[in-house]
């Protein structure tokens, strides 16, 4: 059915009408709503907010979240295995299943204008399949509200536990969509086996790769550099992604730029949650090519108490750890949870080649799209409002921060 969204202002510029059909932009300009609504069209009253892509979650934990469960103390202690063990110790004793957390969660980002989501799914000895499969339910659940790739994560490493790399091949033949890996240095302490491992995988299987990098400075600078090496030896442009990247935010300025040059020439992605601490030089990869995407990594769950499945908020935290008070900055920040996201889930989708760069809004882009209240991009960031619509595949998914 066609939709016509009147009195909306595309990355809130001048008011206009933008009409819906197929699962597309198929008009941007004033629309004959009369004949429109006699050959049955819908129509949602833009109320003059802001039309944005919808955003993308790139980088998000489904499987460890307890949004909507009671609050509990953080009990996890520093680094990836202490933080891997507390996870472990306590996810079986949550108030709720997986599935159940899994499909809250996802039901709330879709509610605050989320329509793309790739998320990991824990594998390994102590798990088996369990958090791979409620991810799986989570998505059937919400499979007429978003689209969600599934990252089959070996959060416990390759190597450390017997076994590990096994359980990760059964969950790609049980389709997951992305083979993961994490931090071949720091913790398995053998990147030559663990990229092997990785990369071998996703060419028996024909997909995409994305690796978690923790590691700092030069440690970082050096598994990237292997990373890099595998994707151009097996010809795997434009289906890698770096997760993270710590290193980015503190290799000195002549190694800085010569990786994200050689990442922007193999077109290997990069995700990034915001953190505080390691903020990444967004200017300098998007005018060297490099797909960036965001997401919200795990969400109030045994690892951290932050997330709120608000791609919003986050959107103010990347322009907040990067110091950014320009418009055009934090608009750009905008630009990479939506568009930028989307094209690191699809290499082949339209992606973001300056920070002025403002797509997703044009007659055949699709129909993934938000609707939220503000004067500008930019108050809309900083001021974070309920009143949202949502629109997947060109058709109302959620209202007023409730599933439609």
């Amino acid at each position: 059915m066609t939709l016509v969204l009147t009195n909306v202002r595309p990355w809130s510029g001048d008011a206009t009408d933008v009409t819906l059909d197929g699962g597309v932009i198929t008009a941007v300009g004033p629309s004959p709503l009369g004949g429109a609504a006699s050959a049955g069209a819908g129509v949602v009253d833009g109320r003059g907010r802001i039309l944005l892509p919808s955003f993308s979650d790139v980088h998000v934990h489904l499987d460890s979240t307890r949004l909507g469960l009671p609050f509990r103390p953080h009990t996890g202690s520093p680094g990836v295995w202490n933080m891997m063990l507390n996870d472990r110790k306590n996810w079986r004793d949550a108030e709720a299943s997986i599935t159940e957390r899994a499909t809250h969660t996802l039901g709330a980002m879709i509610q605050r204008g989320t329509t793309r989501v790739r998320s990991y799914a824990q594998v390994d000895v102590d798990a088996g399949l369990e958090r791979f499969e409620a991810v799986l339910a989570a998505r059937e659940t919400h499979r007429d509200r978003a689209d969600v790739a599934v990252i089959a994560f070996p959060q416990a490493g390759l190597l450390r536990e017997p076994g590990s790399a096994e359980v990760l091949e059964e969950a790609l033949k049980l389709g997951a969509d992305v083979v993961g890996g994490i931090d071949p240095c720091g913790l398995d302490r053998d990147p030559v086996r663990h990229l092997d491992i990785a990369f071998g995988l996703a060419g028996k299987y024909s997909l995409p790769v994305d690796i978690h990098l923790h590691e700092p400075g030069q440690l970082g600078l050096f598994s990237t550099q292997l990373i890099l090496e595998r994707t151009k030896a097996l010809g795997m442009e434009g289906l890698v992604t770096v997760s993270h990247a710590f290193c980015l935010a503190e290799l000195p300025a002549d190694q800085l730029q010569e990786l994200i040059d050689q990442m922007g020439a193999l077109d290997v992605s990069v995700a990034t949650v915001a953190p505080a601490g390691w903020p990444l030089p967004l200017q300098q990869l998007v005018e060297a090519g490099v797909r960036v995407g965001l997401g919200e990594d795990g969400q109030r769950d045994y690892w951290s108490p932050y997330g709120n499945a608000d791609m919003l908020d986050r959107t103010w935290q990347l322009a907040f750890t990067n110091k950014f008070r320009a418009d055009e900055l934090i608009e750009h920040c905008a630009a990479v949870a939506t568009i930028g996201g989307a094209s690191v889930i699809d290499p082949s989708a339209q992606r973001l080649r300056s920070v002025a760069d403002r797509p997703g809004l044009a007659v055949g882009d699709p129909a993934e799209l938000v609707l939220v209240e503000g004067d500008s991009v930019t108050a809309a960031v900083m001021d974070k409002l309920p009143g949202r619509t949502v629109i997947h595949r060109g058709r109302v998914v959620a209202d007023g921060l409730k599933l439609v």
